[in-house]
């Protein structure tokens, strides 16, 4: 069973997400399965479990593996429950644990952005072909079934099912494909085999576009739950009693309660300042791992990027990575010189794929409309910066609908941010509320109190 989805921009929604929920409970109810395996990037693992609690009207036990692999498998082996039962991993550790999947024996595995194993030969994408001759059904979800060469499908189809293009990677290049350029090493479609390959694609592919999704609204609003690393979680909490504890010995006013957000707010972000205001810290790189992969999608699918962070570790390690990766970004924070010449090289040169920018000093005066998403890295606690930042891609000249993407770091204060700038409230006036109520401001909602 394969199902290949929506062309077009990955990052928006087409409701592949709620297909695959409905397709989950009809083939339970069916009793054709018990057992779903959905392998997916990092940074969009906690997007199924939220969308199996809003959608799901079916009894199920979802776990989304994290941790170590030890852990992972410890997790695998202890599922119970009524219902479905439900596993997300993410792609390097379903490689991993291939062996410990193998014997848990899914019924039915999704692949989540399913180019990501493209590439015929990667371990990730062995791994994925070995897993899908052991389930009897399997889905195949992404934007971009073919993201840069037409070649791109045969990795995905052998998971899907081989009786598409066979088992051979190089039969299928050679009767598809004539090897050009210096080397012979770039793939070019011979013209004689265009319909048969399209037809062979399409054979088991559903195909949605976002202009036939009418009800899409104009703006998106996307949560990416972000797992912290146990280490960093543990020096969160341990944070977290801190400014309680110093709270408490003070006067509780808006300045003192933002004060030690701050530091809080830092932490989430990845980096930790010393206590004398010297040396900063990078504890935690699980945004940044969760950053690679939306802007992997963005940059296969050929669409421009804005990232918005709100301190300048970030902003430097994110350009960092995009060095690395060798893309290229402009960039505003608060010491850029030409920030005309910035904005002017994103808009107009296409081979500056990404701007980054910092809340503070990017929100106001530019137009940044060659993208339609916007990542927040993270957050201040200005209303208006906030409202500003988001209209530099929401505005004239825009013609596309726009998608924000928020990167929260899972039970911590960046929830209760975002929750008091989408409601238009004061953030610190709410915290303080909480503190009279004798609940500890710095707790995440709805999760562990954390000892006070």
């Amino acid at each position: 069973m394969g199902c290949s989805a929506p062309d077009g921009n990955g990052l928006k929604s087409t409701g592949k997400t709620l297909v695959s929920i409905a397709i989950i409970g009809t083939l339970n109810a069916e009793g054709r399965i018990n057992r779903v395996l959905i392998v997916a990037p990092l940074s969009i693992l906690g997007v199924w479990e939220d969308e199996f609690k809003r959608f799901a009207d079916f009894p199920y036990q979802l776990i989304v593996l994290n941790g170590t692999i030890s852990k992972k498998i410890q997790q695998l082996r202890f599922l119970t429950g009524e219902g479905v039962h439900v596993v997300v991993v993410n792609y390097e550790s379903a490689w991993r644990m291939e062996k410990e999947l193998a014997n848990w024996h899914p019924d039915l595995i999704i692949a989540d952005e399913g180019h990501k194993i493209k590439t015929h030969n990667t371990s990730v994408s062995k791994a994925m072909h070995r897993l899908g001759l052991l389930a009897r059904y399997r889905l195949l979800l992404t934007g971009t079934v073919i993201t840069n060469k037409a070649i791109d499908v045969f990795s995905q189809y052998k998971f899907l099912d081989s009786r598409i293009f066979g088992n051979s990677f190089y039969a299928f290049r050679n009767r598809y494909f004539n090897m050009v350029g210096y080397g012979n090493h770039t793939p070019v479609l011979k013209k004689s085999m265009e319909q048969d390959l399209m037809k062979r694609i399409h054979s088991i592919a559903f195909r949605a576009t976002k202009a036939e999704c009418l009800d899409l609204p104009e703006t998106t609003d996307i949560i990416r739950h972000i797992e912290l690393e146990p280490v960093t979680l543990k020096k969160y909490k341990e944070l977290v009693k801190q400014s309680y504890t110093e709270l408490s010995a003070g006067e509780v006013t808006a300045t003192n309660i933002l004060t030690r957000l701050l530091r809080l707010s830092q932490l989430t972000g990845g980096f930790i300042g010393s206590d004398d205001g010297g040396k900063i810290e990078q504890v935690s790189d699980a945004k940044l791992k969760a950053l690679e992969d939306i802007l992997e999608s963005s940059i296969q699918e050929g669409h421009k990027l804005v990232v918005i962070a709100r301190f300048i570790p970030e902003i430097h390690a994110i350009c960092r990575m995009l060095e690395k990766k060798n893309i290229g970004y402009a960039c505003i924070y608060g010491a850029t010189k030409d920030r005309q010449e910035q904005v002017n090289r994103f808009q107009c040169d296409p081979d500056c794929m990404v701007f980054v920018g910092q809340i503070a000093t990017a929100g106001l005066g530019i137009t940044l409309t060659a993208a339609s998403t916007m990542v927040f890295y993270s957050l201040d606690y200005s209303m208006s910066n906030f409202e500003q930042t988001k209209a530099r891609i929401h505005r004239v000249g825009q013609k596309n609908g726009c998608t924000y993407i928020y990167l929260i770091a899972k039970g911590t204060v960046d929830s209760k941010i975002l929750t008091a700038l989408r409601n238009k409230a004061d953030l610190a006036k709410m915290l303080i509320d909480d503190y009279r109520k004798g609940a500890n401001p710095f707790a995440p909602e709805g999760g562990e109190s954390y000892e006070q």
